[in-house]
């Protein structure tokens, strides 16, 4: 089983697709990747040699931000935005879309589930 930047790369898959499996290598990059090393896409993982899987990872630690390192940079633009107090910022510490989608109707993705109004019991109106 190949194991690069702490993940494990499922075994029945082409290898092209497998690197999809690490955070911040999408299929483009992923591409790029094995055609600099001259690697045929169509492989399996489980059938890359370790001199293969090594330059990969060589590859991988000094070209690209990946895994961690990748996650803490994001987090930490976002936690800048919501210092600075910028539109975007509020945005996020609000936990509401960022990209200017429309809220009154949808966005439940980011708001969360309904929140229904809960009415009171045996509230009298005055006149």
């Amino acid at each position: 089983m190949a194991r690069i930047s702490g993940v494990d790369l499922p075994r029945n898959k082409r290898i092209e697709v497998g690197l999809t499996y690490i955070y911040g290598i999408g299929p483009s990059i992923s591409k790029r990747i094995l055609s600099k090393l001259n690697i045929d896409h169509s492989l399996k993982t489980d059938q890359l040699s370790e001199t293969e899987i090594n330059d990969i990872r060589k590859v991988i630690d000094n070209e690209f931000k990946v895994e961690g390192e990748l996650r803490t940079e994001v987090s930490m633009n976002i936690k800048r935005l919501m210092d600075l107090g910028c539109y975007r910022g509020l945005r996020h510490r609000r936990s509401l879309p960022v990209r200017g989608q429309r809220t009154s109707t949808n966005a439940r993705t980011r708001k969360g589930p309904k929140k229904s109004a809960i009415k009171k019991k045996g509230a009298v109106k005055k006149k």
